[in-house]
């Protein structure tokens, strides 16, 4: 059995196959593993997370069942959840629970406080459906009992629910998170704080169809135990990926880094091993792919294995989530000023959203779509090394920075070869990003000692993800469950015979999950 691809996806579902009583090898063309779930130097003596950089989404049963913890991972929870700077020099903070966001909303509306915990049950029952789905296989085929039978389990868990409920999750799961929130509440921090999980890895304003469903895909994480609670991975996110390289050596994986597939290996529409940058041809019973559809349907098979629809579908999905991530290295911690009153700092430990209204985050869409980068970028800071002294020299920090919009596509009619190859553009978007952060914490620019860029060409070449989307393919409604990759196909298989699909790419989609790994590798033992 092979793995193409050492991200945490593929860590996980080389796994489960040993576990099974395969014998698996693991390919990545870097030269470690992790995928874009790593920890890496980029200033001397500063280390962070390189792409994704928090914790929530890890599923429970993976952190268990691979013995994560025993192999060293240790997650902090974050003091405060988020903080949240506004546009005349207040803040919102979310809390570290809810009875402090309730409290810190009454700041603003009576009205939003009192509506908070119904608001939150029905977010928690829209999860607990979620939480139902993620670790089962979508049906694909209805000519199966198997398929029928899970159609009708999934319905009759949505029937079950009183008509006013069913009402209200059918619109979260198909209206805009703007709208839902203008419904809702009436505070502009509240309501930013809430819809930024709306864009997270979204090229999409809070105000576009179907964004409701991309934050609940946020909402459905815990940390220890705790639902709906982030967290950080001490060592940066390498310590999840660096855990499961471990377990997976002890149940026998082969891992083997600098090896590159060139091309998936096939004869009669089956899969029957993959050829390598270095010309050695390595054969196998399967295949699973950990990478996204586009690489692995475009790049790594020749177009006659591949239905002609079926190709022509995959070339045009989405995938471009206009992110673009930076690492800055910091001589001081920022003075935020909205906090320059207080004495506590839990603030510097939460994700600090630098977005204050709705109606900013559409505006940064709005402009991206028309220059290709947003003038007021959405920018998330994280500051790990308050919780973690690994990161940082004494008395030195680093921050991770998360940016929206930058679109992977600049071209405009006026300059058709505009890319992010050009220096000047990657210089534009740094000096608005820091701009941006300049604003509300005076003194940024003059703390920084170093810092790393990855534009969306970027997080392509380096970790493989087409359009630079962190997710493998765009969350929207029409490329989720029994549709991701492709309706048909939503079951870990592909068309090629023996090759399947265990990546972001495939249900439940994005994040340091590790469902699809998981969920994929139980697909291959059936197959097999």
């Amino acid at each position: 059995m092979i793995v193409v691809g050492a991200g945490h996806n593929g860590l996980v579902c080389a796994c489960y196959l040993a576990r099974a009583g395969l014998r698996v090898r693991l390919l990545e063309r870097r030269n470690l593993v992790g995928g874009a779930a790593v920890t890496e130097e980029f200033v001397p003596g500063f280390r962070n997370s390189s792409a994704s950089y928090t914790v929530s989404l890890l599923d429970p049963m993976v952190s268990r069942e691979l013995r994560l913890a025993e192999h060293g991972l240790r997650i902090l929870e974050r003091p405060v959840q988020n903080f949240l700077p506004l546009a005349d020099g207040d803040s919102f903070t979310a809390g570290p629970d809810a009875a402090a966001t309730r409290t810190e909303a009454a700041r603003f509306s009576r009205r939003d406080a009192e509506r908070l915990p119904a608001f939150h049950a029905l977010l928690d029952q829209a999860v607990a459906l979620l939480r139902d789905l993620l670790h089962r296989t979508p049906p694909t085929d209805l000519a199966r009992w198997s398929d029928i039978f899970e159609v009708l389990r999934v319905g009759q868990r949505f029937r079950a629910l009183p008509l006013a409920e069913q009402r209200a999750l059918h619109e979260f799961f198909t209206r805009s998170a703007g709208e839902l929130l203008d419904h809702w509440f009436e505070g502009e921090g509240l309501k930013a704080v809430l819809g930024f999980d709306s864009v997270v890895g979204s090229y999409a304003s809070p105000y576009t169809p179907g964004s409701g469903y991309v934050l609940l895909h946020h909402a459905f994480g815990e940390t220890n135990g705790k639902p709906g609670v982030w967290g950080h991975a001490v060592g940066g996110m390498g310590a999840i990926t660096q855990a499961m390289a471990t377990e997976a050596r002890r149940l026998g994986v082969r891992i083997e880094c600098d090896a590159p597939v060139r091309r998936i290996v096939t004869e009669q529409g089956r899969a029957l091993g993959v050829e390598l940058e270095d010309g050695r041809v390595m054969r196998a019973r399967a295949i699973a792919a950990n990478v996204g559809p586009k690489p692995l349907f475009l790049n790594l098979l020749d177009a006659e294995d591949l239905p002609a629809d079926f190709r022509a579908h995959i070339e045009r999905s989405r995938a471009n989530s206009a992110t673009f991530r930076m690492n800055v290295a910091l001589a001081e911690l920022p003075r935020f000023v909205a906090r320059r009153s207080r004495t506590d700092a839990a603030h510097l430990g939460a994700g600090i959203i630098l977005a204050p209204s709705l109606a900013y985050m559409d505006r940064a869409h709005a402009s991206a779509r028309l220059e290709g980068m947003s003038r007021e970028p959405i920018v998330e800071m994280l500051i790990p090394s308050t919780l973690d002294d690994t990161l940082a020299p004494q008395g030195r920090h680093v921050a991770s920075l998360f940016c929206q919009h930058f679109d992977y596509v600049l071209a405009r009619e006026d300059a058709p070869q505009r890319n992010w190859d050009d220096a000047t553009l990657r210089a534009q978007a740094i000096e608005r990003i820091f701009d941006t952060i300049e604003r509300r914490a005076p003194g940024f620019r003059a703390s920084l000692l170093g810092h790393s860029v990855l534009s969306p060409y970027d997080l392509e070449r380096r970790f493989g993800l087409a359009g630079g989307d962190i997710f493998h393919g765009a969350l929207g409604l029409d490329q989720l469950w029994a549709a991701r990759p492709a309706l048909g196909y939503g079951d870990y298989r592909t068309p090629v015979a023996g090759l399947f699909l265990c990546g972001s790419g495939a249900h439940p989609g994005g994040g340091v999950t590790g469902l699809p790994g998981r969920n994929a590798a139980r697909a291959i033992r059936r197959a097999l």
